[in-house]
């Protein structure tokens, strides 16, 4: 379980394919990793196989890259990185799982003021899961629902902070993101469909 709350930013430094996947080697400013543990990449909850001072190593089985956008992951790709929250950790962002719930693409980014505005296509299976200032996962960054614009349009609006700690400022145009919509809104939609109990 995560928070959205980025706390490094890793970058790959090696990509191959083994029999355990696609496998990929982060740099990071980690320093007392343990193999097994899970990190958030980009929003995606991986295992770590290896590890040492500052890097790390992961893998993505087929499934994983089918759902996500970790099949374009090149070396010298930027991650927005967070460690698995410890049970007592302070709740700062919402509860996220590391489940990419599908892949989103930016549509516009702006500035309007002191904040930055990006507008993104989502796809239905997480439209239906928004709702205006509920909580929505954007490559593993905790964000407020800033306004939904348009029928499958997401706007967030991103703080100078955050702007500066995660790889959202960078993100232009025609990018894809991870998206995870909030878990409450999942529990919610699966009980709605399910038939009345006799």
């Amino acid at each position: 379980m995560f928070t959205g709350l980025v706390d490094d930013i890793g970058v790959i430094t090696a990509v191959r394919t083994t029999e355990a996947g696609r496998e990929f080697d982060v740099g990071c400013q980690y320093l007392d990793l343990a193999t097994g543990e899970s990190i958030a990449c980009d929003g995606a909850c991986l295992t770590v196989r290896a590890h040492g001072a500052g890097w790390f190593r992961v893998a993505a089985v087929v499934t994983t890259l089918d759902r996500t956008t970790i099949g374009a992951w090149v070396e010298g790709t930027r991650l927005n990185l967070e460690r698995a929250m410890a049970l007592g950790d302070r709740l700062g962002g919402h509860l996220v799982q590391g489940h990419v719930d599908g892949v989103g693409e930016v549509l516009t980014t702006a500035r309007r003021d002191d904040a930055w505005l990006i507008d993104i296509r989502v796809p239905p299976e997480v439209d239906e899961l928004l709702v205006p200032r509920g909580s929505i996962t954007v490559d593993g960054v905790s964000l407020t629902v800033n306004a939904l614009p348009a029928p499958g349009v997401l706007q967030v609006s991103i703080i100078e902070h955050t702007e500066r700690h995660t790889t959202l400022g960078t993100r232009r145009a025609g990018d894809r993101v991870h998206l995870e919509a909030d878990i409450l809104g999942k529990y919610v939609r699966r009980l709605l469909q399910r038939p009345p109990a006799d």
